[in-house]
């Protein structure tokens, strides 16, 4: 069948009125059947420049022509398709095909790992508008790696997701570029990254946490995260990331084992409490989290460290850094792990002097966890003679004090230990 093409011209239409509507001039009858039997293509003509047409004149239904006009949000008409009905070049038909591709978790980390390149590297020369798109887009990536890793409220995390991410992550060194860029982040940006890297240290590949592998191979990171005490800005983060990094028992050893861990002591005194509270935090889990590791540690470097502990923790002039050491104190040496450590400990008159002044305390919380590590000094049946001497010479004060030495709270293995520490010291005899 021969096909036929057919233009339609708004500037060739003939105006004519019908109850109000303008109309498209038709063929005569015979014409219109032969069009109607023949598959039409209808071409769009731009018209020449015109007048507005009204939307609502614009609107015509021709009966057995092949061509239709419809609407536009413009209110200009449009020619449609006579087979489809679709409007003829569809923007948004032709938006959907040109869609771009959701990306991977793969994707996401390696443009990340180029964007913390690009801020670390970074040209003074480049401008400041350039690179603060550059920066708000690092943002977003590593707020999506969030929602990957801890998902959203619409979605929990997809484990297959978190696999692709995490090994991605630590087959290159994403993670030393975020930890030495955290400080160019604005501080949503790193609080997101603080807890990206967090979470990391839980993920596992094929059973395997790899982060555990990864920090073993580069332990200077931890060292930089130790160091970051020091940065009153950066402080807070690093210590959440160290805590977690610590979960690692190759991680904790390494730690316990470096110079790193001396410093410490000044950590936890330094004059913002915030920063002294999580250094504080962090050393305990240091020192209570694996078991083997800390009591191997503590045997090897008993002398020095206990030395550093009573000097600067426990006679320290700061209340809070007074509290928090003796309550660590008492979760070190009831760990049944460190028995030999403990033994050691309560066989030291100075460690009883000390133990004794906590006592004397006005602070009840002192008082409670100190009497908590004094017991263990009481009920050792092995006491050394100075040590009972020592008990002996103040044991009217000491038992004054035990009367009315009372918790907030009825606890029956409070009033029980008590009982028992009266009595071991009411039984002493002096020696020799």
């Amino acid at each position: 069948m021969k096909r036929h093409a057919l233009t339609l011209s708004l500037h060739s239409m003939a105006k004519t009125v019908v109850g109000g509507k303008i109309g498209v001039c038709v063929s005569k009858p015979a014409a219109a059947a032969a069009a109607a039997r023949e598959e039409v293509v209808v071409r769009r003509v731009s018209p020449p420049p015109q007048p507005p047409v009204p939307a609502a004149a614009a609107a015509v239904a021709t009966k057995g022509h092949s061509g239709l006009l419809s609407n536009s949000k413009s209110g200009h008409p449009v020619l449609l398709s006579s087979k489809s009905g679709q409007l003829v070049g569809d923007s948004k038909r032709m938006k959907g095909l040109f869609k771009s591709k959701p990306r991977t978790p793969v994707d996401i980390v390696r443009q990340t790992r180029d964007l913390l390149i690009y801020a670390d590297q970074s040209s003074a020369s480049l401008s400041d508008s350039k690179r603060e798109e550059k920066m708000a887009e690092l943002a977003k990536n590593i707020r999506e790696l969030k929602s990957i890793l801890y998902g959203n409220s619409e979605s929990e995390p997809v484990s297959e997701a978190c696999a692709q991410l995490t090994q991605e992550f630590f087959r290159e060194n994403t993670l030393r570029l975020l930890i030495f860029c955290l400080s160019q982040l604005n501080l949503e940006a790193r609080k997101d990254a603080t807890q990206v890297v967090a979470n990391l240290q839980r993920q596992q590949v094929n059973s395997r946490l790899i982060a555990s592998d990864y920090l073993e191979k580069n332990t200077d990171l931890l060292d930089t995260l130790i160091a970051g005490y020091e940065n009153t800005d950066m402080a807070l983060h690093y210590g959440v990331m160290l805590r977690e990094c610590i979960r690692h028992q190759t991680v904790a050893r390494y730690v316990l084992e470096s110079p790193n861990v001396k410093k410490f002591f000044d950590y936890i005194q330094l004059p913002y409490f915030d920063i002294s509270a999580d250094a504080a935090a962090t050393f305990k889990e240091l020192l209570t989290r694996h078991k083997s590791t800390v009591a191997e540690f503590l045997s090897k470097n008993y002398d020095w460290f206990f030395a550093e502990f009573n000097l600067k923790l426990l006679e320290s002039t700061n209340y809070i850094t007074r509290r928090q050491a003796v309550k660590l104190l008492g979760d070190i040496l009831l760990d049944r792990s460190n028995a030999v450590v403990m033994t050691r400990y309560v066989s030291s008159r100075d460690n009883l002097r000390i133990l004794m002044n906590l006592l004397r305390e006005s602070s009840k919380s002192i008082q409670i966890e100190a009497f908590h590590v004094f017991k263990l000094f009481a009920a050792n049946q092995n006491k050394p003679p100075d040590i009972v001497n020592i008990l002996v010479a103040n044991r009217s004060k000491l038992l004054r004090l035990f009367a009315d030495f009372k918790i907030d709270k009825e606890d029956e293995q409070f009033e029980a230990d008590k009982a028992q520490v009266v009595r071991e010291i009411a039984a002493l005899e002096p020696r020799e």
